[in-house]
């Protein structure tokens, strides 16, 4: 070994031990007489010293030719330091050096090593090498490995078996693109790279395998954003032989374990919230519940305010709004500033109603021309407003406005400072739609895929009132992010053919795509559910970020390319021919 010790690992009890330690120069500070070295590795930094007179000349003198991620060996005494430091974990210690070798000399990094960094996002993952020497991003890693070990701990000890389930796969049709590799002994023939391993987890429960898990890479050719890489990780599960209960009542014992042991977190039992609920209090199927804030209904169930000839509330399908606590005082300008917040095409709102209860009483509106003090008093009643509150009103076509009100909503949460990442608000969302109807397409899409079960009961609306029926599905919700979703399968061949049909498949495209999945059912496929969780989600929820990029080794940018080894690239024309491919311009 280069190394006797780490340089984190030293402390006051090792004092006057001869030690060898290897790392980074992470800064040197010369002060004539004496020379401080900061030597840096993946466990922490100890402080080298030297000084004329007592240390050999000709260390001092390499040492006056370190510059910064030099890689080094050092050999010295532990001594305790003079000028203590108790924010370094070996600040008690300093090491006397006796002896110092180059191991490698470093071009200047072309960005700070540091935790506060000078280095922008795409020069950081052009030197991703180098980025991940920063202290921050290690510990992100370091995180992701004890999220996965504490998983496996998890599923080994509720007898799952881990199963690993093949790359090159089938391309299907439904969800989102995706990535093909030609086949080079097969001309004209593509594998995809698997969105999930969903159709070979359902073959292992009619091999018998009656408890599968796999930390599993997926692939998805779809549009990126902070929580979205064209490469991902799931937490990929299944079982057989249970309900939806049986579901949800696992793998809450699994995020709740996985709290405890990375965040030392106890967390209790975790609500359940149907998508009618969530839609109707909140406008999203994946509501931040750490803060109130719940739509009321101006004009829905109830009607506060159609008749005043104020057209645009007369002609809503859905007059809508929230209150937000103590903002009466909101000025003018703050006001305009977030209708025009609303009017950005992100979110696509035409406008923004407004009601100030004042500390006086008194109710003042940006539609007092049509309602009265009475009026508006009404509304204060129906959001549970009090003085000094703010209530935001929107209207519309009913899933619309909705929507754009979530927006509203989780913005002024942010503004309000409700939305700390350190408070974790867990929620199950239940009984989705089995079904949505694109106006586009003109047909029926699978909800969540077209191997959800629907709810036994609502079994009779197939063939009745497709928009009514009710998937057995879940998805689990944390602080407004989706980090798991799953459902109970369909695994009667019979209703499986029967949703093929309703998704506008042909018996021969229903064959030709998942023929053997339809003949494994005819050899006894016993009932199975299962659910995948986001592993990535889950890992930069835990580090308390938003985008789950900080917590993949080597990412991809926003346009889906790695910078560091400039991939996608093109391949040499002899590779194309091989593979029987022509490229267009």
């Amino acid at each position: 070994m280069l190394r006797t010790h780490t340089c984190g690992e030293l402390r006051i009890s090792d004092v006057s031990k001869e030690v060898i330690l290897s790392g980074w120069v992470q800064r040197t500070r010369d002060k004539g007489g004496m020379i401080w070295i900061d030597l840096r590795d993946r466990y922490g930094i100890t402080q080298l010293m030297l000084e004329e007179g007592k240390t050999a000349p000709e260390i001092i003198a390499q040492a006056r030719n370190l510059g910064r991620e030099f890689v080094v060996q050092a050999t010295g005494v532990v001594t305790e330091r003079f000028a203590k430091n108790d924010k370094m974990a070996t600040g008690d210690i300093e090491i006397k050096l006796t002896g110092l070798t180059v191991l490698n000399s470093a071009k200047l990094p072309p960005f700070q090593i540091e935790d506060k960094t000078d280095g922008g996002d795409e020069l950081r993952l052009k030197y991703r090498y180098l980025d991940l020497r920063r202290d921050i991003v290690r510990k992100n890693l370091e995180l992701r490995h004890k999220v996965a070990q504490q998983t496996r701990l998890f599923m080994d000890a509720q007898n799952f078996i881990e199963v690993e389930t093949p790359v090159l796969i089938k391309s299907t049709p439904e969800g989102a693109r995706d990535f093909v590799v030609p086949s080079r002994m097969n001309p004209g023939e593509f594998y995809a790279l698997p969105q999930s391993p969903q159709t070979f987890k359902q073959l292992l429960m009619v091999s018998g395998f009656d408890r599968y898990y796999q930390i599993v890479k997926c692939f998805r050719d779809e549009d990126l954003r902070a929580d979205r890489q064209p490469e991902f990780t799931q937490i990929d599960c299944e079982m057989s032989f249970v309900t939806q209960e049986d579901i949800l009542q696992m793998f809450e014992g699994l995020i709740r374990h996985l709290f405890k042991a990375v965040k030392g977190l106890d967390l209790p039992e975790v609500p359940r919230m149907t998508y009618a609920t969530a839609m109707k209090k909140y406008g999203s199927d994946k509501p931040d519940i750490r803060f109130g804030m719940e739509f009321v209904e101006l004009k829905g169930d109830n009607d506060f305010v159609s008749g005043k000839n104020f057209g645009l509330f007369d002609s809503a399908e859905l007059v809508v709004g929230v209150c937000a606590k103590g903002c009466a005082e909101y000025t003018r300008k703050q006001m305009d500033e977030l209708t025009e917040w609303v009017k950005r095409p992100q979110i696509g709102a035409k406008g923004l109603i407004y009601a100030r209860y004042n500390a006086d009483g008194t109710i003042k509106s940006s539609v007092d021309k049509f309602y009265s003090e009475e009026d508006l008093k009404q509304w204060a009643e129906a959001f549970g407003a009090e003085p000094g509150d703010l209530m935001l009103i929107m209207a519309g076509e009913a899933n619309k406005t909705r929507k754009q009100l979530n927006e509203l909503r989780l913005e002024m949460g942010s503004r309000l400072g409700l939305r700390n990442p350190d408070d974790y608000k867990v929620l199950w969302v239940v009984d989705f739609p089995l079904l949505e109807y694109g106006e586009e397409e003109n047909r029926w899409f699978a909800m969540h895929h077209p191997f959800t079960s629907p709810k036994p009961e609502d079994i009779p609306l197939l063939t009745t009132d497709l928009g009514a029926v009710r998937a057995n599905a879940y998805d689990m919700v944390i602080n407004g992010t989706e980090v798991g979703g799953g459902s109970v399968r369909i695994f009667q061949r019979p209703l499986q053919m029967q949703m093929f049909e309703i998704l506008g498949f042909t018996p021969e495209e229903a064959k030709a795509q998942f023929g053997f999945l339809m003949e494994a059912f005819e050899f006894g496929a016993p009932p199975h559910a299962g659910i995948a969780f986001g592993f990535d989600r889950l890992c930069s929820i835990f580090g308390g970020v938003d985008s789950i990029r900080d917590f993949i080794a080597f990412p991809k940018n926003n346009s889906g390319r790695d910078v560091m080894i400039d991939s996608p690239s093109t391949i040499d024309q002899k590779q194309l021919d091989e593979l029987k491919i022509a490229t267009k311009a």
